[in-house]
């Protein structure tokens, strides 16, 4: 018996760090952890800057060292009917939230959180870092991070799913 679904879309600014990898994580988890848990998940940013590219290969690269597979995913940008489709759209920071925030359309029945409230730790961070700048360690922050924080997700959804 399967429990209700929930679809769930991840933001950062250009879906090519971040996002995706939140997206392949928790993916990866909940086919591991929690396999009946219904979920439908996918990823988009804020801008357009990079609409059709893969992951960057340095995220793909990050993920891959732990068994996660980024690379049929492709970067689009967030739309108008996202906020209609999906029940949950988790930002990578305050920045892209208050983006979306802007974005959202009246009567919109999404709910709009940073992804690392789900994190569970007080004080926790707000923002998934940027590592597009950065080096690997960056790129493994990053992963350590959404790997908690979708932990985080998949027990609060285990829950209202009771």
């Amino acid at each position: 018996m399967s429990q209700s679904s929930h679809r769930i879309l991840f933001v950062c600014l250009g879906n090519i760090c971040r996002s995706p990898t939140a997206e392949g994580v928790l993916k990866f988890l909940a086919a591991q952890e929690a396999p009946l848990l219904n979920l439908e998940i996918d990823s988009a940013g804020t801008a357009d800057y990079h609409i059709g590219d893969a992951p960057d290969p340095r995220s793909q690269l990050a993920a891959q060292r732990r068994g996660i597979d980024l690379s049929g995913l492709r970067a689009r940008q967030v739309q108008l009917s996202d906020f209609s489709d999906f029940d949950l759209i988790l930002a990578m920071d305050r920045d892209n939230l208050r983006t979306l925030e802007r974005l959202r359309p009246a009567g919109s029945r999404a709910k709009l959180r940073l992804f690392l409230d789900y994190l569970g730790q007080d004080p926790s961070p707000q923002d998934v870092p940027d590592p597009y700048y950065g080096g690997a360690a960056e790129f493994d922050r990053v992963l350590d991070l959404v790997t908690a924080a979708s932990r985080g997700l998949i027990q609060s959804l285990q829950q209202r799913s009771q």
